[in-house]
């Protein structure tokens, strides 16, 4: 991607030196629940068993997210070095079920280095990004490592889960079976969806080396 296709962001280098790596962001979420915390201000005793919940979520998408071989060479094609800044909180479900596997992601280049902000730490960074007018996390937004400047974003969703979040949303599902339905889509799909979507993103987002097998000279 250009320069010139690239737009401003709100993400300073202050935001960055203050972001945590992703070892650190669950580490916070160990100390935090050792004291029946979470992140953000409500600790209220069903945010903290959100939280718990989704720290095993977090241990299993670890776990179960596996990069397919095109989608390693595809990050290893990545020429240009990115900072992947991801906006979280602990307690969210559709963070616990994503981040894991975007970091996994980036974690297959050398060139992207990822960085957590939490969402209620940092509203202008978040309210710079909304998704149908919401502080929906998590949120995605890649930087080039260089100009500081966006080249694109991802969240809070993959697709089909956006789809089925927003067909319950609009039939007004109760909360509970809401939740059941939509981490029930996550179980299912172990990251397969998040996964195929990055195959399509990486090559709008990365300067890829393409390697190809020229046909042999003839003497």
């Amino acid at each position: 991607m250009s320069k010139e296709t690239m737009s401003k962001t709100v993400i300073t280098s202050e935001h960055l030196a203050k972001a945590m790596t992703y070892t650190q962001y669950r580490e916070l979420m160990d100390t935090l629940l050792a004291e029946n915390k979470t992140t953000g201000t409500n600790h209220s005793e069903a945010m903290v068993e959100y939280t718990r919940m989704n720290a095993q979520r977090m241990r299993r998408v670890e776990k179960t997210t596996e990069l397919d071989n095109e989608l390693v060479d595809l990050m290893l094609s990545v020429q240009n070095r990115m900072i992947w800044v991801i906006v979280t909180e602990a307690w969210c479900g559709d963070a616990a079920q994503t981040v894991p596997a975007l970091v996994k992601i980036a974690e297959a280049s050398p060139l992207i280095e990822v960085k957590l902000l939490l969402r209620d730490e940092y509203p202008e960074v978040i309210d710079a990004y909304l998704t149908n007018g919401g502080r929906s996390i998590p949120k995605l937004i890649v930087l080039d490592a260089e100009t500081m400047e966006e080249v694109g974003t991802w969240g809070p969703r993959p697709a089909p889960a956006q789809a089925l979040f927003m067909e319950m949303k609009a039939k007004d599902v109760p909360y509970s079976e809401f939740v059941e339905k939509l981490h029930g889509w996550y179980g299912k799909d172990r990251s397969k969806a998040l996964l195929q979507e990055f195959k399509e993103l990486i090559p709008q987002w990365g300067h890829l080396q393409h390697i190809e097998e020229q046909p042999m000279e003839r003497f």
